[in-house]
């Protein structure tokens, strides 16, 4: 990898980042949120001149949102390039497996037969464990096949999400009043605090080094599972360890900020195009600058219809969708 490439990347997240905490409905001076980002940083003491109002407001509330946004764009992303070299397909998606479908029939039953605080409460780890649980249940059908493989398991995720999905319509029609609450959460939201952060860190962490370290792994993966095996890769288990890695990295980005689509594909694939294919480049920089762009996404969500704003997972759709189209028609043969 050439450091210049992670070099450009850490400046654009930072850039977005700054961006981030100087963009909001309240108004707070530019030079005080730079001293106070300043201030932030180890060893080093700035007199930023906030009053505490201001101050409160850039700690618990735009701080916690930019860092949710950073921590779901990169996960999303780095899952993304992980499902694509694992399948060797660049059309497939973090939620390729029934992560989203276990964990939006989860959520709609906290928020349905729970409701009221106690359900908004438990919508976070509610979509975690429904979104491991759609990924096990894919899993688990897509190994009693006889013959297993990458196709048997993607047609597999697409039976459960067909199955989860239908139950969760059900399950919304038995309380209508809620679905704008539960709309809301499937089109995506960044807005959550600091327990959330809290929430997901230690998750988001080993899934984002397990999937780093694999990058090599997959680069081999990439000419063949019959070249793999002559270099000594066990295929399967370096497979399995990458989609396990994966779909918690995604049930993970889904527990915090709902369904926001298209990271995993548009990010992966503009790294490709700028920095080259190997693995070893795609999945830091993917990471990094998914970061970057669910942040300036956040930013463009946020502002566009300000004071109002746009559910995050409609900005990305509105990217990803166009780019998606690029990506099928540019794609000559996609391995399945």
């Amino acid at each position: 990898m050439r450091p210049w490439w992670v070099a450009a990347a850490l400046v654009v997240l930072l850039g977005s980042l700054l961006a981030g905490l100087l963009t909001g409905a309240a108004d707070i001076p530019v030079p005080g949120v730079v001293l106070q980002a300043v201030d932030w940083l180890p060893f080093v003491s700035a007199d930023h001149g906030l009053t505490p109002v201001e101050q409160g407001v850039l700690v618990e509330l735009r701080l916690p949102r930019v860092l949710i946004a950073a921590v779901v764009g990169g996960l999303l992303a780095v899952a993304g390039a992980g499902y694509q070299g694992v399948f060797r397909n660049p059309l497939a998606d973090p939620y390729l497996l029934g992560a989203a479908a276990g964990a939006g029939l989860t959520v709609t039953l906290a928020i349905v037969l729970i409701g009221g605080d106690a359900g908004a409460a438990l919508v976070p780890p509610m979509a975690f464990g429904g979104a491991v649980g759609g990924v096990f249940l894919a899993y688990a059908l897509g190994h009693t096949a006889r013959r297993g493989g990458t196709a048997t398991l993607v047609l597999a995720g697409v039976a459960v999400t067909s199955f989860l999905t239908s139950i969760q319509t059900f399950v919304q029609q038995l309380k209508v009043e809620e679905l704008q609450r539960i709309y809301a959460w499937i089109l995506g939201d960044v807005g959550g605090g600091w327990e959330d952060l809290r929430l997901v860190a230690p998750y988001a962490a080993f899934a984002a080094v397990a999937m780093l370290l694999h990058g090599r792994m997959l680069d081999v993966l990439s000419v063949g599972d019959d070249e793999a095996v002559s270099l000594g890769v066990r295929a399967t288990r370096v497979r399995l360890a990458v989609l396990l890695a994966a779909s918690l990295a995604t049930a993970a980005a889904v527990a915090v900020s709902g369904l926001i689509a298209f990271v995993g594909i548009v990010v992966p694939h503009l790294v490709r195009r700028l920095a080259g294919g190997s693995y070893r480049v795609v999945l830091p920089l993917s990471l990094i600058g998914g970061a970057a762009f669910l942040v300036l996404a956040d930013l463009v969500a946020r502002t566009m219809l300000a004071p109002a704003e746009l559910p995050i997972g409609v900005v990305t759709a509105f990217v990803g969708a166009p780019f998606f189209v690029f990506v099928l028609r540019v794609t000559r043969r996609v391995d399945t």
